[in-house]
């Protein structure tokens, strides 16, 4: 099974910027959905950013303008870069890759954005 895990969080201050990695365990082909998703304590998981096969992109509300969600290689399948961030944005974000034959989650990488 495929292993994704995430990096590039952090601890930053409010206005500043983080661009998170996604990074596989072995190459990833033929993925039709990727996404990038938050949960901060207390709260559900929720969508931050979506990509799909075609390049298309959809973002929470929240972050539009802020975010930009891009697809990389086979081994390094998604990106996120994050600016303008806000203390709302702390929250642990995870990677997901859909393929045909399931859905992968990373572990998660903590973001803080504090002064």
């Amino acid at each position: 099974q495929v292993q994704l895990v995430e990096s590039g969080g952090g601890l930053v201050e409010p206005g500043g910027s983080l661009r998170l990695s996604c990074a596989a365990s072995a190459s990833i082909f033929n993925a039709y959905f990727m996404g990038w998703y938050r949960q901060a304590p207390g709260n559900q998981r929720d969508l931050v950013a979506v990509i799909t096969s075609d390049g298309t992109t959809n973002y929470a509300d929240s972050v539009k303008g802020r975010f930009a969600i891009s697809r990389g290689n086979a081994k390094n399948p998604v990106f996120l870069q994050m600016n303008s961030l806000k203390p709302e944005d702390t929250a642990i974000y995870y990677c997901k890759v859909n393929l045909r034959g399931g859905v992968i989650w990373g572990q998660g990488t903590q973001v803080t954005v504090s002064s």
